[in-house]
C-alpha cells in the first residue's frame, strides 16, 4: 500500500513533558520537504507507551491537520490488551489516519493464536487498512510466518513491518507478497529488504537523514543497487549509534542536535548518556545531516 521510507516519527515535548504542537508541525514540514513517503505518529519512536488515550489520539489528529494530505500518515494503534488496541485504532481512523500500525501485545505473551484473534478482531472492528508489527526484541512475542501468512487472508490486514531480518522477509515474501506488502523495521536491513521483495522501511534514521533514506529507496526499488549500497554505506553509522541505547532515547538526542525540537523525554525514558553523545554526534556528520 504504501512503499519507500515510513518514518516513525519522534514526538516532541516540552521541558514540563507535555506534548509540543509548534515543535510537532515543524517536524512534519521537515519531512514533506524532504521526502519522506509516510509519517507514523505515536508508534514507539514517539513515546506511544507514555502518552495516555487522550493524548495518543490528539497527536494522531495533529499529524494529519499538519500534512494537510501532502503525505500518508500511519497512526500506532498497537496494544496488549485488544479492546484497547480496538478503541486507539478507531481514534486513527475517525481522525483521519491513511493506515494504522499495530504492534503485537507485548508483555502478556500470548500463544499464536491469541495473535491471530487479535489482528483479527481489530481489522473486523475497524475498516481502515492495518500494518502488523513484529518486534520479538522488545514484546517477548514472535509472530511467525504461518500466523502472518493466516492473517493476510483478511482484506484490510496490508501490510507487515518486520523487524526478525532479511531471511524473514524472504519468508514472508514468498508466503504472502502478493497479498501483503512486507516493511523492514531496521534501518539497517532496510535495503536487504527491498533487495528480498520487500516495499520500503518503516524508519527510526529518518527522524535526522530523511532525504538521504527517502534516495536510498527510492534507487532501491529501482534496482539501482549500487546507488543504493553507496547512500546505504553513509547511513551504516547512524542506523548503529540511533540505538547505543532504548529507542529513542538516542534519536530524540539527535532531533534536538538538528535545532528540529526539544531533547524531553517522558519517564522512564532519560535522556542519552554523555558518553554517547559524540558517538551519535559523528554518525549523524558521516551521513551528511550535520556539519
Amino acid at each position: 500500500m504504501f512503499r519507500g521510507s515510513m518514518v516513525a516519527m519522534v514526538t516532541p515535548m516540552h521541558e514540563d513533558g507535555a506534548v509540543d504542537e509548534a515543535a510537532l508541525e515543524r517536524l512534519v514540514e521537515f519531512h514533506v520537504e524532504n521526502g519522506s513517503d509516510a509519517i507514523v505518529a505515536v508508534g514507539t519512536t514517539g513515546e506511544s507507551a507514555t502518552l495516555d488515550y487522550d493524548e495518543h489520539c490528539h497527536v494522531m489528529r495533529l499529524v494529519v491537520r499538519f500534512a494537510r494530505g501532502r503525505v500518508p500518515v500511519i497512526g500506532g494503534t498497537g496494544s496488549n490488551s485488544t479492546w484497547e488496541a480496538i478503541k486507539l485504532t478507531r481514534c486513527a481512523m475517525e481522525g483521519g489516519c491513511d493506515a494504522a500500525l499495530l504492534v503485537t501485545p507485548y508483555y502478556n505473551k500470548p500463544t499464536q493464536e491469541g495473535l491471530y484473534q487479535h489482528y483479527k478482531a481489530v481489522a473486523e472492528a475497524v475498516p481502515i487498512p492495518q500494518i502488523l508489527y513484529n518486534v520479538p526484541s522488545r514484546t517477548a512475542v514472535d509472530l511467525v510466518p504461518e500466523t502472518v501468512e493466516r492473517l493476510s487472508d483478511i482484506p484490510n490486514i496490508v501490510a507487515i513491518k518486520e523487524t526478525v531480518g532479511v531471511d524473514r522477509v524472504r519468508e514472508l515474501v514468498d508466503r504472502c507478497g502478493e497479498r501483503l506488502d512486507v516493511y523492514s523495521g531496521e534501518d539497517a536491513h532496510a535495503r536487504g529488504t527491498i533487495m528480498g521483495g520487500g516495499k520500503g522501511v518503516i524508519s527510526v534514521t529518518a527522524n535526522v537523514a530523511p532525504r538521504q533514506m527517502h534516495d536510498m529507496c527510492v534507487a532501491a526499488l529501482k534496482g539501482d543497487w549500487e546507488t543504493a549500497e553507496a547512500i546505504d554505506a553513509r547511513l551504516a553509522a547512524l542506523h548503529s549509534a540511533l540505538f547505543v541505547e532504548s529507542n529513542p532515547i538516542p534519536v530524540k538526542w539527535a532531533v534536538n542536535q538538528l535545532g528540529l525540537s526539544g531533547p524531553t523525554l517522558r519517564l522512564p525514558m532519560t535522556p542519552l548518556s554523555e558518553q554517547h553523545h559524540e558517538t551519535v554526534r559523528q554518525a549523524l556528520k558521516l551521513a551528511g545531516t550535520m556539519e
